[in-house]
């Protein structure tokens, strides 16, 4: 049976469950406080480009929108990281064909509104603010740009509005919700680096870091040659963006820290002073729903720190996993609605720590010789048992796998790796072509 489902918040997540419910047979309104993306520039200076990977392919591809989507990306087949020294040092993300995709936010969200629009029965309302919720009824008031209210009686309600929902707040009050906010110690600001006459200046099939322990700069590829960058510093104390409070003090960090890129941003200061600083924030809560009649997906229920490349791509999964439970449970939304929640929320759980746990390792070790061991060890294992051995971040970016066991399985993986690191010509093994019967005579991969 058709529903009147109301949606807060045509971001990403939201415009996708839109398609989603359009497609379904579902009326669909999806309010957003916002103008239209597609008319107003409202991005720029604070988006990180979007990283796409299996999950969220699944449910580009569920919707139909997939193939838009691939015209719009540029795939990264690893890692390029830049010494203080102009070094570079590339580490594949898995095997050979295996990669994620840069795509900007901004742009995404145009083909993603594009797609779910031409459904006759999905209505987009911008411009409209959330105020208030009725959870019972359920209903949802709204103020226009005007200043006028609406009231909106519905069926279902759905909060994708982000890491600071509306919605969320309103179910804060009820008894026994439990609810988490934190923030980082670090800010980001974006910077870009232009093209050369629509030539990219670095390699465009790669993501770019800069690991400099506590800190780190990133860079993703455009279409038009340019690459959309990222600063991240801690927002107070050495190194941060409170000390960089002048021309002279920003270049001088710079030609310290990133030389190379320095010579690819000639507005670099033009750049910092006009884009924000912005924080990042972990957000957790439970329960995600009420009743059959409201749900949280995507940030509103668990905001995560991007560097996975998995913040877009486990919004986008709920969206798969909704989608598979309607299909369990037809009608029966209150059921649908107590599984959802129950089975998505330790794989959100998961996949923030995975994140910030993922911090550490693209700031600091990367660049480290043990970790680079470490790294030959993983690759040599995947690619010698390729069924057996699959690393953590394969798992989590070219597999469907629940996070939750994503962990685990790379909590046993560690205890291998740490065992092989410390033999000491395991390197020798490799390269010499004796590593698969030193693991099957040692019994270190079980079958």
């Amino acid at each position: 049976m058709s529903k009147k489902v109301t949606i807060v918040g045509a971001g990403l997540v939201g415009s996708l469950l839109a398609a989603l419910l359009g497609k379904r047979g579902h009326s669909v309104d999806i309010f957003e406080r916002r103008p239209d993306i597609r008319k107003a520039d409202i991005s720029a200076g604070k988006s990180i480009n979007m990283a796409c990977s299996t999950r969220g392919w699944k449910a580009l591809d569920l919707v139909g929108a997939g193939d838009k989507v691939r015209e719009a990306a540029i795939a990264m087949n690893g890692r390029m990281m830049h010494g203080i020294n102009e070094s570079l040092t590339f580490q594949p993300y898995g095997k050979e064909g295996e990669a994620i995709y840069s795509i900007s936010r901004a742009g995404l969200n145009q083909i993603l509104i594009d797609h779910a629009d031409q459904f006759d029965n999905v209505n987009f309302h911008f411009n409209h603010k959330c105020l208030d919720l009725d959870l019972d009824t359920p209903s949802a008031t709204f103020e226009i740009s005007n200043g006028d209210h609406k009231e909106v009686t519905t069926d279902l309600i759905f909060g994708t509005d982000g890491a600071f929902s509306a919605v969320r707040s309103v179910m804060q009050k009820l008894k026994h919700f439990n609810f988490s906010q934190e923030y980082i110690s670090h800010d980001y600001k974006e910077l870009s680096i232009d093209s050369n006459d629509g030539q990219f200046q670095m390699d465009k099939h790669a993501l770019h870091i800069w690991p400099r322990g506590s800190h780190m700069l990133i860079a993703l590829p455009n279409p038009d040659g340019s690459f959309t960058c990222t600063l991240f510093l801690p927002y107070e104390g050495g190194n941060s963006f409170e000390q960089l409070n002048s021309e002279t003090e920003i270049r001088r960090f710079f030609e310290d820290k990133f030389p190379d890129a320095l010579k690819l941003i000639p507005n670099l200061i033009e750049l910092f002073n006009e884009n924000p600083t912005s924080p990042l924030v972990i957000v957790r809560c439970f329960p995600w729903t009420y009743e059959d009649k409201v749900a949280l997906i995507g940030d509103a229920s668990h905001a995560i720190v991007p560097f996975y490349g998995q913040g877009m791509n486990a919004g986008f999964e709920d969206v798969s996993i909704l989608d598979e439970l309607m299909t369990k449970h037809g009608e029966d939304w209150n059921s649908l609605f107590l599984e959802f929640q129950a089975t998505r929320k330790p794989d959100a759980d998961a996949i923030a720590d995975l994140a910030l746990k993922n911090f550490i390792e693209m700031r600091d070790l990367v660049g480290q010789e043990w970790f680079l061991k470490r790294k030959k060890i993983e690759r040599a294992l995947y690619e010698t048992f390729p069924g057996k051995f699959i690393p953590q971040y394969s798992m989590v970016s070219f597999t469907n796998t629940p996070y939750s066991e994503a962990v685990r399985i790379g909590n046993q993986q560690d205890l291998i790796l740490d065992r092989l690191a410390e033999t000491e010509n395991i390197l020798e093994l490799i390269e010499q072509g004796n590593f698969k019967s030193f693991i099957e005579s040692n019994n270190i991969i079980q079958n």
